[in-house]
């Protein structure tokens, strides 16, 4: 569980909620097409249904540190560089900004384009 405490108490929050947070923050950048999760069995990445997020993002706390770790697919045409560093921004955010945790790191994985 994700904590903050400050002198009224303690909020936790699981790690979906902030996974959730994480991929409705990235859907709404510009040149995603969607969260993408790899699919064992063949060895494709899919696209990720609107409410199942949370499955193309990795959360990882330790010591007061969040790493978040993210599988998109992108636009073909758009500039990967520019969208990842939006989807960075955006993560960040978000989460800072709804949690009250600070983001130690984000790691935008592009998986696939769409042609």
């Amino acid at each position: 569980m994700l904590g903050v405490s400050n002198e009224f108490g303690n909020i936790s929050y699981s790690d979906e909620v902030v996974a959730k947070i994480v991929g409705l923050s990235t859907m709404e950048c510009y040149g995603v097409v969607g969260m993408v999760s790899k699919n064992a069995t063949d060895g494709f990445w899919e696209l990720i249904r609107v409410e199942n997020l949370s499955k193309g993002v990795k959360i990882n706390f330790k010591e007061d540190k969040l790493n978040v770790e993210l599988f998109v697919m992108v636009e073909y045409g758009t500039k990967i560089s520019v969208i990842a560093n939006n989807i960075i921004q955006k993560v960040r955010y978000n989460v800072e900004n709804y949690t009250g945790i600070k983001v130690s790191s984000i790691t935008v994985n592009v998986q696939a384009v769409r042609v």
